[in-house]
């Protein structure tokens, strides 16, 4: 073959060559395309129980929406993308503007299409409410914010704060909840003395003179007393022997700080005929009977919604618990751990009934919502934002009170969940 032919035959093959190289080399350089997604922002308080159960909760259910496809926006499917970021809101000291900062980098820097979760402390929630107005951004708030101020908020301006929702519920049916039930115990024991124990933080307080003032007026109880505890008392055993005193049938708790274990083994030691009740925090880890040695036995913890304790009356509660312990190796710990897990199915219910991730059209399915959760059904008032209510989970959210009961807590209030009746210790036999 001639010089000049030769060359033409191989610049015939490398062209060749080149060209067959061609859609290898294009793939190699474009970017590999990536899933829809649904950003949603998670600001929690992280070094803090309700924020770790609330993280916990919020990722189970992404998880497991991603592995059944994700989420249908308008014939499309979105994967859930957790966008979690450390509000630092439950440390002491950290001021409000530390939320509103992180809360403004999940909308603008990780391009949040929807806010859950927190922030917990109820100061933070509400001085970040303005922000998820001017940014058109909805937030579901699951975990802590009780105040009963972030729901007249909502109704008060509707048109300013509609973007704003709440399944945690606050603190005025919390607390006519628990008298009411005290009420029951009442009329089915003949009890009617009650000593009541709180920590010095404004919530514990404000909910203590609440049951204490309702007690009052109900009429019929002897309110045998009132201590005021700092956070991280470890000496409980002053109070108790005045309750011991007084006669008091229901020691009636409110607390979050951990040192409620020693109240817990000081009254057991004690075999104090009251028995203790409320809202006990640090009894809701599902350790706290090998963290007490059993001492615990017989308390009652009230939780703010059901969902971490199994009862047949709502079925999402053992699925969510039975998955809770395939990934984590226990049960969850707390109310916000199942609210928050229950927030992603509400969010995904209403997105694809409204087949867009557009605002306002998510808002209105979300104020049409009525599906089942790990605490019952789940509906909005649709001025308010705020989960409604009731103590029949084929009506509405309902709360739960745990008794420890042989190293497991199980549910005795609600009558419509409860899975057995409330026992007592054999010394109050």
């Amino acid at each position: 073959m001639k010089k000049g032919r030769l060359s033409v035959f191989l610049a015939s093959i490398c062209l060749g060559l080149i060209v067959a190289a061609l859609p290898f080399m294009a793939a190699c350089a474009a970017p590999t395309p990536t899933a829809e997604e649904v950003v949603v922002g998670v600001p929690i308080s992280r070094g803090y129980p309700d924020g770790i159960n609330a993280e916990r909760g919020v990722t189970l259910a992404a998880e497991e929406i991603n592995a059944a496809g994700g989420i249908d926006v308008g014939g499309v499917k979105h994967l859930v993308k957790l966008e979690i970021m450390d509000d630092r809101d439950l440390e002491a000291g950290v001021p409000v503007s530390e939320a509103l900062l992180v809360v403004e980098k999940l909308i603008l820097e990780k391009n949040a299409n929807f806010i859950v979760g927190g922030p917990i402390r109820s100061e933070a929630a509400l001085g970040v409410m303005d922000l998820l107005s001017e940014h058109q951004t909805i937030s579901i708030l699951s975990a802590g914010v009780l105040s009963p101020a972030y729901e007249k908020t909502i109704a008060g301006d509707y048109d300013k704060y509609k973007y704003c929702f709440r399944t945690t519920g606050n603190v005025v049916p919390m607390v006519g909840e628990i008298v009411n039930t005290l009420e029951s115990i009442k009329a089915d024991k003949g009890w009617d003395k009650i000593y009541i124990m709180v920590q010095d933080v404004a919530h514990a307080r404000a909910s203590g003179d609440a049951i204490k003032g309702s007690l009052e007026k109900k009429g019929g109880w002897d309110i045998a007393g009132y201590d005021v505890y700092p956070t991280g008392s470890t000496d409980f055993s002053i109070g108790l022997l005045k309750a011991k005193e007084a006669g008091a049938q229901f020691l009636f708790i409110w607390f979050d700080m951990p040192e409620a274990s020693i109240l817990m083994k000081q009254w057991y030691d004690m075999e104090l005929p009251s028995l203790p009740l409320g809202y006990i925090h640090a009894l809701k880890d599902a350790a706290s009977w090998d963290a007490t040695g059993g001492k615990c036995a017989y308390s009652v913890c009230v939780y703010a919604k059901a969902g971490c304790v199994a009862t047949p009356a709502i079925p999402w509660s053992s699925k969510f618990i039975d998955a809770h312990k395939a990934k984590f190796g226990t049960e969850p710990e707390n109310e916000w751990c199942s609210t928050s897990y229950t927030v992603l199915y509400i969010l995904k219910d209403a997105i694809e009934r409204a087949g867009s991730l557009d605002s306002d059209a998510v808002i209105t399915a979300l104020e049409q919502t009525d599906m089942m959760g790990t605490y019952g059904r789940v509906r909005f008032d649709p001025q308010s934002h705020q989960i409604v209510y009731s103590i029949d989970p084929a009506e509405g959210a309902v709360g739960l009170w745990a008794q420890w009961l042989d190293g497991k807590r199980v549910a005795i209030f609600p009558t419509a969940i409860a899975t057995q009746p409330l026992a007592l210790p054999p010394w109050m036999e």
